[in-house]
């Protein structure tokens, strides 16, 4: 008998071995510091040898000495990047584990949208056909208030929604511009917008309302909407749009990277396979076009433009695509800092602020760059939550304090611009 249970414990104990010895590799992200230019060669040997996306930064070429490097690596290659990282001596940790399972658990949702109350719909991550429905519905709940404008269609001939709220009796004094989802993977951003309707047509804050009563504020929930339903269909991490490069191997442009404002310059590329690729001239992007064209339109009636990205936990305001200050940038910097603090208040998250060359890098083409230079002086970018725990993956559970602290800021910036525009 006793011979019979040794040898069942050694089997189950070799078995046991054999597991973990045969565990799954998973798809990892790294955080990398680089100390010399010889380490900053590796990387991009090896983020071109590899499947292997650049989180942080945007760009291969903003890769500099002392800069946090976020590279997320297939689980096919994660093994030996690794070993390839360490005959270098090159220090690096592993920054997400897993990152399958947290795809999973942003996916996973089975909440109804029910008007009318923040209720844990908002706490969830939906698709592109979710959130056509919610916009259907939430007019139709609050008709009044709420008013739905289509502005044109993407690459893919899907459908761009403008959502337009307004609760004066009078002719409106100006308008205010909130858009989410122009990179594709920021799944955070068009929750933020869902996020922000719902808490504008049920505030109680007085602040709010006067707002309300004398601006139209204008908020597209999602603008890459090609790219963004690419994302829980295909490819988690596609930034660009979809669209199609003349006889050209790869296929999607930077939104943020295609305005007419430093348009080519740095942090851009000319490469279509590029994250960063500008595309073939300034507003060649049909959802571009829809934007640019809505806000010419009414450049005298819009007083402030926001545009909400992640991940970096910053705010930040013109100029990106070059280092010389903005004849506004005292005020802008002053109203950053504040937005910054009040921000800070709720649950003591700290972003960080300034202008967008000096606070991050330089880059071309920016939207915020080009609503500043068509005269709306109140122009903003926000990079939520978080600085790379999480990154794009950002766990369902941190959306509302995400979304709570950013609308303390949002409304900071949307008070200042109506008591001075």
């Amino acid at each position: 008998m006793a011979y019979y249970t040794l040898a069942f414990i050694y089997l189950l104990c070799t078995l046991t071995d054999g597991a973990v010895a045969s565990s799954p590799t998973r798809d990892q992200v790294l955080y990398i510091k680089l100390k010399s230019d010889e380490e900053i060669q590796v990387i991009k040997q090896i983020s071109n040898q590899y499947q292997a996306v650049l989180w942080q930064p945007s760009s291969i070429d903003a890769i500099g000495i002392n800069n946090e490097i976020h590279l997320y690596i297939n689980a096919t290659n994660i093994e030996e990047v690794k070993t390839q990282l360490a005959t270098r001596n090159i220090t690096y940790r592993v920054m997400i584990e897993d990152v399958e399972q947290l795809i999973k658990k942003q996916k996973h949702t089975n909440q109804v949208f029910r008007p009318r109350g923040i209720s844990s719909y908002y706490e969830a991550y939906h698709p592109l056909q979710e959130i056509y429905l919610w916009m259907s519905q939430i007019i139709r709940a609050y008709p009044s208030f709420i008013q739905r404008i289509l502005i044109g269609p993407s690459a893919e001939k899907r459908l761009i929604y403008v959502l337009k709220i307004f609760r004066g009796a009078d002719t409106p004094k100006g308008a205010l511009w909130i858009d989410c989802g122009i990179h594709a993977q920021e799944w955070i951003s068009p929750a933020f917008c869902q996020w922000l309707v719902q808490d504008l047509l049920d505030t109680k804050d007085h602040v709010t309302t006067d707002i309300l009563n004398s601006y139209e504020i204008y908020i597209l929930p999602v603008w890459n909407v090609d790219g963004y339903d690419y994302t829980w269909t295909t490819n988690r991490f596609w930034r660009k749009n979809l669209s199609k490069h003349n006889m050209g191997q790869c296929i999607g442009t930077d939104l943020n990277r295609n305005w007419d404002a430093g348009w080519g310059g740095h942090g851009t590329s000319n490469n279509p396979c590029s994250e960063i690729y500008r595309g073939q001239y300034p507003e060649s992007e049909p959802e571009v076009k829809a934007v640019a064209a809505f806000i010419r339109q009414r450049s005298d009636h819009i007083k402030c433009y926001i545009s909400i990205h992640s991940y970096s936990q910053m705010i930040l305001f013109p100029y990106s695509y070059k280092t010389s200050k903005s004849k506004d940038h005292i005020e802008l910097n002053y109203l950053a800092r504040k937005a910054a603090s009040a921000l800070r208040s709720l649950h003591g998250v700290r972003y960080t602020y300034g202008n967008s060359a000096e606070t991050i890098y330089l880059s071309g083409g920016c939207s915020d760059d080009w609503a500043y230079d068509l005269g709306i002086k109140y122009s903003f970018t926000f990079e939520l939550r978080d600085t790379g725990k999480y990154g794009f993956l950002l766990p369902p559970e941190l959306i509302k304090p995400t979304c709570e602290e950013a609308i303390i800021a949002l409304k900071e910036i949307l008070h200042h611009t109506v008591q001075n525009a």
